[in-house]
């Protein structure tokens, strides 16, 4: 999901890679989870996130939904978003206590909080949303450490992928009839989301023949 927003309001000014360092250390956030509240639909999945939880939950995609996921239209794409309900409008994952219980298991934009992502010639870099993180005196972490995601580099290239993916194909659908547009649909939610991997392959090597083949059906 992209946003139109004025950099210079949002943000440190800066961009960072992996390897740099940038203020986001906030004492593993001890005493606050404002960050897991009042969201709405805004805490967006991709097809890894879902595998993570899948996995790591052992359970179906299917079985999350309506409990702690739920299904919204992005830029005329149906994809999965942690769901955000009950008083004060709490992730599905928050416990009582205010922690995360999927902590290792969390979506990658809440890895990557209080940094975002600007997309920008077929890559991204991250950026410090300076004004998203409640902490006061955050320290500074290297961005590859505070994101924790094994194999970074691969996992960025399947960022990249995935973003323009869906992007060309929003705008694809924005010309399509209602009936074709909800067929791409289902067909999207299925492939990527519904269907399993396989535990004992590598992720992103069926993410890419997904992919493929999902290019060469929307073409």
């Amino acid at each position: 999901m992209e946003r139109n927003i004025d950099m210079s309001q949002v943000s440190d000014g800066k961009r960072y890679g992996l390897n740099d360092m940038v203020k986001v250390g906030c004492d593993d956030c001890r005493g606050c989870s404002a960050c897991c509240q009042g969201m709405g639909n805004s805490i967006v999945l991709d097809p890894y996130d879902v595998y993570r939880l899948t996995t790591g939950l052992n359970c179906k995609f299917e079985e999350l939904l309506g409990r702690q996921l739920d299904l919204n239209v992005v830029d005329n794409i149906i994809l999965p978003n942690l769901k955000m309900s009950g008083e004060g409008e709490r992730c599905g994952f928050l416990s009582e206590e205010g922690r995360c219980s999927i902590h290792s298991l969390r979506p990658g934009i809440c890895r990557i909080f209080p940094l975002g992502r600007i997309y920008e010639e077929g890559s991204f870099s991250y950026f410090l949303q300076v004004d998203e993180c409640r902490k006061a005196n955050r320290t500074k972490v290297k961005v590859k450490k505070w994101i924790d995601t094994p194999e970074p580099l691969r996992n960025e290239k399947f960022i990249t992928d995935w973003h323009y993916f869906i992007k060309e194909l929003g705008k694809k659908l924005s010309s399509l009839p209602p009936e074709k547009g909800k067929e791409v649909n289902l067909y999207i939610l299925n492939v990527f989301f519904m269907t399993l991997y396989e535990q004992r392959r590598d992720f992103y090597q069926q993410f890419d023949e997904r992919l493929a083949a999902a290019k060469e059906w929307t073409a």
